[in-house]
């Protein structure tokens, strides 16, 4: 078992999980003290590192992407102090932080834990129901529809519609993005069918962010979506050339073409029909363009 313990928090380690649990001191951020306490199991790990100061360090966890629909959303851009994979360290703790970073690295090798990406989340990421209020706006979710409410700060283009709901359905994307200097941050969600984007403060499906203390808790919403979105690595089952349809006479919907069999300038004219077919296919609107480079590739290999 490993441990330290922080003002900024605690860390322990038990060879399987790193569970972290922010410090409640004053300084801490309420970023940090929302999350909560978090479990993190060794094989969504993809590094740790302890960067030490002159008056106090850093320890640092990575994750392996795709692995927490946290990171995923905010994709290192929350602030030190905010992030809940960072622990400030004292001068005089150093020790134990790398001996801390090195129980978890020897574990990371023992286990042989891939670095790599992954195509499924590892951590469940927030609890519903949620509602969060930074910027113009307030985000409340119930793990099946989004509900944006308007505030005083509110645009009137934006605010004279009345509050948004969506449907987890018929939401495309989320996008978080923080206040950088004198740009605005934004928490956008993209809507299937919507008309396209508009600035985030005219934008009746984001709220603005102002740059206050609690704008990063908007990205635990969005992170409280995206886990229950379609993981962005899931892997996409390939098109089978026997489920693509041949064209009958008159272009309707027929049987697929039988391989042909013969000398090889039979299988040479087979090919060139069977191609000939799939693009009248794309051209019919019966296959989309993906699906016809699928059937393609998977006919050229056969022949």
């Amino acid at each position: 078992m490993a441990e330290i313990l922080q003002k900024d928090g605690m860390w322990t380690f038990d060879g399987d999980t790193i569970r972290i649990v922010p410090g409640r001191e004053r300084g801490v951020h309420v970023m940090r003290q929302t999350v909560g306490e978090l479990a993190v199991p060794l094989v969504a790990v993809a590094g740790i590192a302890f960067e030490p100061g002159r008056k106090s360090g850093r320890l640092r966890l990575r994750l392996r992407d795709g692995a927490d629909p946290l990171s995923q959303v905010t994709r290192g851009r929350l602030a030190d102090a905010a992030d809940p994979y960072q622990l400030a360290v004292e001068s005089d703790r150093s020790g134990v932080a790398e001996y801390f970073v090195d129980e978890v690295r020897n574990a990371l090798l023992l286990e042989q834990v891939p670095t790599g990406s992954t195509d499924r989340y590892l951590l469940p990421g927030p609890g519903v129901p949620l509602s969060v209020g930074a910027g113009d706006g307030t985000v409340a979710f119930d793990g099946e529809r989004v509900r944006l409410e308007w505030n005083w700060t509110t645009e009137e283009s934006k605010s004279s519609a009345g509050p948004q709901v969506l449907p987890l359905s018929q939401i495309a994307s989320v996008e978080w993005l923080p206040s950088s200097g004198l740009e605005n941050g934004y928490l956008r969600f993209t809507v299937t069918g919507a008309q396209p984007k508009l600035s985030p403060k005219h934008d009746p499906y984001a709220v603005e962010l102002f740059g206050f203390k609690k704008d990063p808790l908007m990205a635990l919403a969005a992170a409280a979506v995206t886990v229950r979105m379609p993981h962005p690595y899931a892997p996409v089952a390939p098109v089978a050339e026997t489920a693509v349809p041949a064209l009958a006479p008159g272009g309707e919907r027929g049987a697929a073409a039988a391989p042909a069999a013969g000398n090889q300038d039979a299988d040479h004219d087979a090919l060139l029909r069977r191609l000939r077919e799939l693009g009248d296919l794309r051209h019919a609107g019966v296959l989309t363009e993906e699906e016809f480079s699928a059937a393609k590739q998977a006919v050229l290999k056969r022949f």
